[in-house]
Formats: C-alpha cells, structure tokens, sequence
C-alpha cells in the first residue's frame, strides 16, 4: 500500500494571532518557477514591486529580511502572481511548522529570520 504524505495545512503553524483579522493581510505573491509556497513559508517583500516572495538569506531586493508568514497555500498554476493572505503583525508560530527558503541552511540563519520577524511582532515558540 502506498504511503501518504500530507502538506502543510492552513493557518497550522499559528500558536496565537490578534483578535479578528488584525495579524492578516492581503498581499501579492511574486510568481516563482517553483509554482507552489506551502503554509507557513516565511517571506519577504520585494522593496520595488511591494510584493512578497520566500525570505532570501543574501538576497539585495528587500526578500532578504524575513516580514512575514504565509497563511495558506499558494500555486501559482500561470506565471502569473497571486493575492494571497498573509501573516504580518502580532502573532506566535510553532518554529517547526515553519517552511524556509533553500537559502537559509542553518539554524544561524533561521535565527536571524527570526529576529527580524520579532520587530513585527511576530515571535517563534520553539518546541510548541
């Protein structure tokens, strides 16, 4: 019999969020060759375009500073970019739940993602 593996789910990475909607925007994803962004991947904005992409550890268009999280899936089936929502403010993530770009390889590098999510107000639990 063959073997199932499940993706990330919606929203399965948030421990907390503000009341309502108040964590959550809509924002534009840059299309990516990948075509597909699972829950939770952490972004960044792309300071020209105002639109979002995975997180970039040495990238130089703005991605390079991890801004937010990913709410659910995203396939872009054209090349095309997507509206998709977004975490940006004032939330707690379980760390293992989070996606992260091939370019951040190191726990040093998650750290830093981190970090520069915290001055969002969005703060990493570990082990949660």
């Amino acid at each position: 019999m063959p073997v199932l593996t499940e993706g990330r789910h919606t929203g399965e990475f948030i421990l907390t969020e503000s009341n309502g909607k108040r964590s959550r925007d809509n924002v534009t994803v840059a299309f990516t060759a990948a075509g597909k962004l699972a829950a939770g991947t952490v972004m960044g904005k792309i300071t020209l375009t105002d639109k979002w992409k995975p997180h970039e550890d040495g990238a130089s268009d703005g991605s390079e500073t991890a801004a937010g999280i990913l709410y659910d899936n995203v396939a872009a089936e054209a090349a095309s970019d997507v509206v998709a929502v977004m975490i940006t403010r004032d939330m707690e993530a379980k760390r293992g739940a989070l996606e992260w770009d091939a370019s951040v390889n190191t726990t040093a590098k998650e750290d830093a993602a981190i970090t520069e999510l915290a001055a969002f107000g969005i703060v990493i639990r570990e082990g949660e």
